[in-house]
């Protein structure tokens, strides 16, 4: 019998939880980040089970692990925990680990400013911005990002039929606008959007089911967003996105934004260089940016920027104990 010690920075992005372990995580086979992830998912899965969920952490949870980079172009690699797996790419928690890395001096960048991160997904590179010994603001530039599929046709029980998109922003997301059977998110409640998601999920995954072209461990849709009219002037859109098996993200979603903007350039709605301010269902912002035109594959795509900020609320030791009968997390459903 063994009692695992990880030492943990306890934050949020926007609002969504970040928990970067900075003692602990398991030395990784692999000579990409995305190899990596594959490792990390065979062998230690147990880990990001017992830090993600109860009791030491909660359906919402979210986090990272800090690695060496397998790539010459890159300051540092990331490993993205949460409550629905090892993700490819997490916006919120790139930007949480960003700032929090930083204002402890667990990561010194090449160039002042500007921190290049190797991450499952591929290369992303952050900018920063700072206020004394703190960092005020984050800007992300995300992978490639696409529309995947248009006009997926679902009967959805209790609604009736809804047309959905899949976009590409890092993850897969099945995108609900306003239309006939569904009025916009300011029509339904946070307690329908964690109802009604998991079926929408699975429907969708029935009809069409998403592989990267480039990356075929990325798969599958995994994140449902809903979105409606924007409550804060200063935004265009609001979105709540659900993940895993009972979360919504707090925070107006990296990649989700990503693929959001995705989606929306497809359609010619935004153009190189567009502004795109998005909401969260509990009115946080980030601002979102099409940086460029890209490809991936056969796709047309965009490199779209996000920006936000992030905050550090605790220094945190967990001890994962072997003989507790809930070592490895649990999940009320």
């Amino acid at each position: 019998m063994a009692q695992h010690t990880f030492t943990c920075l306890d934050g949020h992005t926007c609002g969504n939880p970040v928990r970067l372990v900075t003692g602990g995580a398991p030395i990784l086979r692999g000579g990409t980040m995305s190899a990596r992830r594959q490792d990390f998912l065979a062998r230690f899965d147990w880990i990001r089970r017992a830090l993600m969920f109860e009791p030491r952490g909660h359906d919402v949870m979210s986090g990272s692990m800090l690695y060496a980079p397998t790539r010459d172009d890159c300051d540092i690699g990331i490993l993205f925990i949460e409550t629905s797996g090892c993700l490819p790419m997490c916006g919120h928690g790139t930007i949480g680990t960003v700032t929090m890395a930083l204002e402890n001096g667990l990561m010194t960048p090449a160039r002042e400013g500007e921190v290049a991160l190797d991450v499952p997904a591929g290369r992303v590179v952050a900018h920063y911005e700072r206020d004394g010994r703190f960092v005020a603001k984050v800007r992300i530039t995300n992978v490639a990002s696409y529309l995947a599929a248009s006009d997926i046709r679902i009967d959805m029980p209790g609604l009736g039929e809804l047309v959905i998109d899949v976009s590409y922003g890092g993850n897969y997301y099945a995108i609900i606008e306003p239309q006939k059977s569904f009025a916009g998110l300011e029509s339904i409640s946070a307690g329908e959007v964690l109802r009604l998601s998991p079926v929408v999920r699975r429907l969708v995954q029935e009809k069409f089911q998403p592989v990267h072209p480039q990356d075929p461990t990325i798969k599958g849709v995994s994140h449902v967003m809903w979105t409606g009219k924007a409550r804060d002037p200063r935004a265009h859109k609001r979105n709540a996105v659900f993940y895993g098996d009972k979360a919504i993200d707090r925070s107006p979603c990296g990649t989700g934004t990503s693929a959001r903007m995705a989606q929306l350039a497809a359609r010619g709605e935004l153009g190189i260089g567009a502004e795109f301010v998005h909401e969260s269902i509990i009115g946080t912002l980030f601002e979102g940016r099409v940086e460029a035109a890209a490809q991936v594959g056969n796709h047309d795509a965009i490199v779209p920027s996000i920006a936000g900020w992030a905050r550090q609320h605790g220094i945190n030791t967990i001890f994962v104990d072997d003989r507790d009968p809930l070592a490895h997390g649990f999940s009320v459903r």
